[in-house]
């Protein structure tokens, strides 16, 4: 038996809860940005992944017109910080609803890092940061999409392995359903199936045991 939802008999916030807590996990984009006046803000986005590859874009999603969306249409330009679990508490209190004049590194305590080729600064304490120059915005319904064309990224050599961001390093947030945050959990590795090698390799019952360890593969 499957429970049914209708989006034109539940109120925008129980069905928006509702699919929130469906999409889910979700990777979280925390924006800093700069206001034309030079007050800086910084907030997370939990609707946020890459739009593209080359060139290299990344986008989120304004929920309302929000201070870092104006911030960015004002100057055109932002970064995303990477939100780790460690600084759990400080990405939550950037959520806050504060006044436009407040500037959450101060409220938040986070120290500022002067970015390379961007206005806004980076958050030091985050151990990687994505540089972004604003492509363009489309707004849809009550929300406005943001794309950033990546101008610089910066990675702490702390948690390269080969040049490679290790993820047990990273740590990564994400965003669940209502006040839930969700962490890396236990990280599988498995080799996407090439269609010449479907009839030798596919096994439906396979468990992470029966696969080897896989190389390279493009996403």
């Amino acid at each position: 038996m499957r429970a049914h939802f209708d989006p034109s008999h539940l109120s925008r916030r129980d069905f928006y809860r509702l699919v929130t807590s469906l999409v889910v996990p979700r990777p979280i984009a925390w924006v800093s940005s700069t206001s034309a006046a030079g007050v800086d803000n910084l907030a997370p986005h939990s609707f946020f992944t890459v739009a593209s590859v080359t060139p290299p874009i990344v986008q989120f999603t304004s929920v309302g017109e929000k201070d870092s969306l104006r911030n960015i249409t004002e100057t055109g330009d932002f970064v995303v910080n990477f939100a780790p679990v460690k600084l759990l508490s400080e990405v939550n209190a950037t959520g806050t609803d504060f006044d436009p004049a407040v500037d959450e590194f101060d409220a938040a305590g986070l120290t500022r890092e002067p970015s390379l080729t961007v206005r806004p600064p980076r958050v030091k304490e985050s151990p990687a940061a994505l540089e972004c120059r604003l492509h363009s915005t489309l707004a849809i319904g009550d929300c406005t999409l943001i794309f950033g064309e990546v101008t610089h990224a910066v990675v702490s050599s702390d948690i390269l392995e080969g040049g490679h961001p290790k993820i047990e390093l990273l740590d990564p947030l994400s965003r669940l359903g209502r006040d839930e945050w969700g962490t890396m959990g236990e990280v599988k590795e498995i080799k996407r199936i090439r269609a010449a090698d479907w009839p030798a390799h596919f096994r439906p019952n396979a468990t992470a045991s029966d696969t080897k360890k896989p190389g390279t593969v493009d996403d």
